[in-house]
């Protein structure tokens, strides 16, 4: 992958802020030794696997508490008293970080993981008995009260280090038999209940905290596909809230909400936990993260920030900022859910605009000097001033707004002409990380930016063409915006980049076609440019690269009666039935969708005499049975109408069966030969002996 890869830009918007920062390198010794063993003290509760390990790790570094204190009545160290102390500031951050972990983690996650979760807590005693190993009392002058504190946290750590934890095998086969869907069908109750009592997710609140942590590894990733291991913890997770909910009714049942349909008519569903906004539990229209890494309605949290709170809704944690990051990959997968239930997606309310934050006097005349630059008719001052550019986009929201406060968009769109592929590439990739923020994705389209992309994506170099891909994604989050981008050229040029990219070049093309064909007029497009057979190839690549972006992009276009044909004529009934067999989840219900639709029409007996050949029904019967909300809903649907075609195809061979045994009763059997002198003169015509059969 490229050193420069300016889609961690957008990664640095869309992933929730990390925990308040522990102290830096550059901050004394002493400071640090200090504040590390006050912020563990303030740590919280931990309530996953690691419980005991966690409060003991935890336990004994607050015994240093005295210590910290009495070296902080000291006020400032000598160099060597600094160089005695930090090693256990080290020691004390990274077992500050493995607390964090364990208080804000996933805990089904942490499960997995044990293996890398116990060495780290075997590193972290290590290394914390190693710096009180070595540690020179006498230099610094601690009272013998504190010192025998710290010699018995010492001791502890030793014995700590010699000894090493034995997993729950367990508990751990429990977890990984429900994940793999390897259990006795008749121990799952008593599984669950195992599960739910040693992951402490026993309540409400503990469900909620959980799916916001697997939310939060989602949107860390970049807006990249959640992956097939998220996607089954967050089936375990489903189930254990199914069985706590139906074990403990006081938990309630999933809430349903009034949602509208694409005729325009109201009707009740059940709308995903991770859709609704934590504080209106309503279906988000416009996902926004706050600075604690939560995401909730745009309009919910700004009335909320607006009444005076400063505090988080959900973690009650006090907020470092109230900036709101839109939260494109879950605004989408909303997209995606709406689509494909039928349910008109949710219209997001006009923003007003609000005023951008100034620049500093030496920032804008840094940025002017720059565009200036730009503007030089040396092109290696254009290229130098493109990459500068490039990199201040990409650092931080801030240079972004700066950037193009400061008139910077045209002036990069002119350079994408340029004959200069290296410039060219540096500019297409400016615009990609100033598109990453929500106010400049306006500015850029208004200055007609769409077509200049487009050239970049036919004709520029590789890295280049991905980038233009990546900005097309950018910008069609917003709905208006993926009907301007679907007339101008760009579906085409995505596909041949599908076709014939790196592999990363080939996901943004996927990405950004299937942003662009949530709106029904972009469909055709992408038929008529040859899309369907080269999703079908992925498809049935026995490599399964790009599998979940091909199955997601079929799922949408076979919605659409072009996209039917081409799909049906492409011979897919067997990949699909193996796919709902044996994908993932996600990739079982997009082909148990594909097949439904393919199962409604004018072609419908065909591929319903073929997925029967196929041997369809057991693997639906297992869907229907384990599958995601959505599996099991297309699963039933598909198992209703082979149901119907073979009871339908019984009763026309019985009618068969029945005809030609009529048709045996009433025919003559045949003459016995005879010989010729036997035959008489004269017969009579069988027209008026055997009735006429119709």
């Amino acid at each position: 992958m490229a050193g420069d890869r300016e889609k961690a830009a957008e990664r640095e918007q869309q992933q929730p802020p990390a925990p308040p920062p522990r102290p830096s390198s550059t901050s004394s010794a002493l400071e640090r030794v200090a504040k590390a063993v006050e912020a563990v003290a303030a740590a919280g509760e931990f309530r996953n696997a690691y419980r005991r390990q966690l409060l003991a790790l935890s336990r004994r570094i607050r015994l240093l508490g005295p210590f910290a204190e009495e070296l902080r009545e000291r006020g400032r160290v000598d160099e060597k008293e600094e160089r005695a102390l930090a090693p256990l500031a080290g020691a004390l951050e990274k077992a500050l970080d493995l607390l964090r972990l364990g208080r804000d983690g996933s805990r089904i996650s942490l499960v997995f993981e044990r293996d890398r979760i116990m060495k780290k807590f075997q590193e972290v005693i290590a290394q914390l008995e190693q710096a009180l190993c070595d540690f020179p009392y006498n230099e610094l002058d601690i009272s013998d009260e504190v010192r025998e504190q710290v010699e018995l946290v010492h001791t502890q750590l030793k014995r700590a280090k010699e000894r090493v934890d034995t997993p729950d095998d367990e508990f751990y086969n429990d977890l990984i038999s429900l994940y793999n869907k390897t259990y006795d069908p008749s121990a799952e109750l008593a599984i669950l209940e195992s599960l739910s009592e040693k992951l402490h997710l026993m309540t409400i609140t503990d469900l909620t905290q959980e799916s916001l942590a697997l939310h939060e590894m989602v949107t860390s990733g970049g807006g990249q596909d959640p992956g097939e291991h998220i996607e089954k913890m967050s089936m375990l997770l489903k189930k254990i809230k199914d069985f706590m909910q139906t074990h403990n009714p006081e938990m309630g049942p999933p809430m349903t909400s009034k949602v509208m349909e694409s005729n325009g008519e109201q009707k009740s569903v059940i709308v995903p936990d991770e859709f609704r906004c934590p504080i209106s539990l309503d279906l988000m229209k416009d996902p926004v993260i706050v600075a604690t890494g939560q995401t909730y309605e745009r309009l919910c949290i700004e009335k909320w920030l607006a009444s005076g709170h400063h505090t988080c809704p959900t973690t009650q944690q006090r907020m470092a900022n109230t900036t709101l990051t839109p939260n494109y990959v879950l605004r989408s997968l909303i997209s995606q859910w709406c689509e494909t239930n039928g349910i008109e997606p949710p219209k997001r309310s006009s923003q007003p605009n609000k005023p951008t934050p100034a620049c500093s006097s030496s920032e804008r005349a840094n940025i002017d000097g720059l565009l200036s630059k730009l503007c030089s008719p040396d092109p290696e001052e254009q290229r130098s001033a493109a990459a500068e550019l490039r990199l201040l986009a990409k650092r931080n929201a801030h240079n972004r707004l700066c950037i193009a406060e400061a008139g910077a968009i045209p002036l990069l769109l002119s350079l994408l002409s340029s004959s200069d592929l290296r410039t060219q590439e540096h500019a297409v990739t400016a615009l990609l990380n100033l598109s990453i923020h929500e106010d400049n994705k306006a500015s850029i389209m208004s200055s007609g930016a769409v077509p200049s992309v487009v050239h970049v994506l036919k004709n520029g170099s590789m890295e280049a063409r991905e980038n233009a891909a990546a900005t097309l994604f950018s910008l069609s989050v917003v709905d208006e915006y993926k009907v301007q981008i679907g007339g101008t050229g760009a579906i085409p040029a995505l596909v041949v980049l599908l076709s014939e990219g790196s592999h990363r070049g080939k996901k943004d093309a996927a990405a950004a076609l299937f942003n662009l064909c949530i709106y029904q007029g972009n469909k055709g497009r992408a038929i008529r440019a040859g899309l369907v057979p080269l999703i079908m190839g992925l498809v049935t690549n026995p490599t399964g690269a790009l599998m979940d972006e091909a199955m997601a992009i079929l799922s949408i276009l076979s919605s659409h009666q072009e996209g039917k044909a081409a799909i049906g004529a492409a011979e897919p009934i067997p990949a699909l039935v193996e796919l709902i067999g044996n994908g993932s989840p996600r990739n079982r219900e997009n082909a148990a969708a594909v097949m439904l639709h393919l199962c409604i029409g004018e072609q419908q007996l065909v591929h319903l005499t073929r997925a029967h050949e196929c041997e369809i029904m057991i693997p639906l019967r297992e869907l229907a049975l384990n599958g995601t909300e959505r599996g099991k809903r297309k699963a039933v649907q598909l198992l209703e109408r082979m149901s119907r075609f073979l009871v339908q195809q019984q009763e026309e061979q019985e009618s068969h069966s029945q005809l030609q045994a009529a048709s045996a009763q009433v025919l003559p059997q045949p003459p016995e030969q005879v010989q010729e002198n036997e035959i008489p003169d004269q017969i009579d015509s069988p027209a008026s002996q055997y009735p006429t059969l119709l």
